[in-house]
């Protein structure tokens, strides 16, 4: 097998990481603690010492995963502001005005999501 030298850095990294994530994996399974099978009050869930009320398969409500997506969405807009930041004098007036679209487009967004009711947490 005939690789360029330029590959073999990449696959030992690669071989590295694959054999770190086996033996963790493996370490853990074997030397971790055992849990005995069965329904023991000692394999009861506890979140601190109150007991357990219902199943932890109840549906929450649409508010939690709606307000989760859009905190990543409006946090994700700040990360395409960190390039225009180290760079605004290059951009010039053009990445500028590409900046205030970009912006307007985000405050478009926010006003609908307002308008709809997203972040209206006491519904």
């Amino acid at each position: 097998m005939n690789l360029p030298e330029s590959y073999i850095p990449i696959l030992i990294q690669a071989g590295v990481a694959v054999a770190f994530v086996a033996v963790s994996l493996l370490g853990a399974h074997f030397l971790g603690p055992q849990q005995k099978k069965g329904n023991s009050v000692k394999n009861q869930s506890w979140e601190c010492g109150v007991p357990v009320e219902g199943n932890a398969r109840t549906p929450f409500s649409i508010k939690y995963f709606l307000t989760a997506v859009l905190f990543v969405l409006f946090d994700i807009e700040i990360v395409f502001f960190y390039p225009y930041a180290v760079n605004f004098r290059e951009f010039g007036f053009e990445g500028f005005f590409a900046v205030l679209t970009f912006v307007a487009i985000f405050f478009v967004a926010f006003f609908y999501v307002w308008k709809r009711g997203a972040l209206d947490w006491d519904k």
